[in-house]
């Protein structure tokens, strides 16, 4: 379960690496936004996995949607001159740091029942 995300990542990073395509001016923005509306979704997915709470149609629709709309609103902000990838990016940001200390927590305790269960 865990060895295909694993691989999949591993496999993007490499093709990445070996296309090397830059990309520049809005585009760039663009793809940054989305990049980081996805890396929300997929650590959003990891907590809700670790809570119990994980299921695929909820991680989809909010992985496309998430990447949609923070699109959508850097279009928009370049459309009337107001820089509202940021706002999206500060979002996205916000919830990425949230849900990693929620992860942290999570397996910290973990860790202390694991180690209390040694014991």
């Amino acid at each position: 379960m865990f060895l295909i995300p694993l691989l999949a990542l591993i496999v993007g990073v490499l093709v990445g690496i070996k296309t090397a395509v830059p990309v520049s001016g809005i585009v760039g923005i663009y793809l940054g936004v989305a990049v980081i509306a996805g890396i929300d979704s997929v650590f959003g997915g990891w907590r809700s996995a670790l809570e119990g709470k994980f299921r695929n149609d909820v991680f989809v629709t909010g992985f496309v949607s998430n990447v949609l709309i923070a699109a959508f609103l850097a279009w928009l902000g370049d459309h009337l001159g107001i820089n509202l990838f940021l706002a999206a990016a500060l979002v996205m940001g916000w919830r990425i740091f949230t849900n990693l200390s929620i992860i942290r927590r999570i397996g910290i305790e973990r860790w202390k029942e694991a180690r209390a269960a040694r014991e």
